[in-house]
């Protein structure tokens, strides 16, 4: 487990992209954390680290969003409106789970039962004590939650 700490919206951005510039086929990031805490941040640092030039955005009412154009396939999900996780059925998840893309789930922790072994689990969290833009981030690797 790793924790690190970034105190703008920019700080976080560029962790995820350099976790991007790291990524390979298969790696699997499952993002936690409430609202407002900077999921789709990441998510839009982690795409421009894979090379990825589309604007990126949080697909929630399509669930899953795949780009195309960056070093490989990046599939990004955001499951907050799945009602049940038999829904995930629909999305073809497991083509890009267990294909030769990076894939990025936001509130991962609703799907937990469907995320594999070497899922690097995500959490951020907000620390408003220390400044509005202030989040703590925690990565565990490989390990399902």
């Amino acid at each position: 487990m790793m924790a690190t700490e970034t105190g703008s919206e920019r700080e976080t951005f560029e962790l995820a992209k350099k976790m991007g510039e790291e990524a390979a086929p298969g790696d699997i990031i499952a993002l936690t954390g409430d609202l407002g805490t900077g999921k789709t941040i990441f998510a839009k640092g982690f795409a421009e680290g894979l090379g990825i030039k589309e604007r990126v955005n949080s697909p929630t009412y399509t669930i899953m969003q795949q780009y195309d154009d960056g070093r490989m396939p990046f599939y990004h999900f955001d499951v907050y409106r799945i009602g049940d996780i038999s829904e995930m059925d629909e999305t073809g998840y497991e083509d890009c789970f267990f294909g030769n893309g990076v894939t990025l789930v936001e509130w991962a922790d609703l799907i937990k039962e469907l995320m594999p072994e070497n899922t690097v689990w995500i959490d951020i969290k907000k620390d408003n004590s220390k400044g509005f833009d202030h989040r703590m981030i925690s990565i565990d690797s490989g390990e399902k939650k």
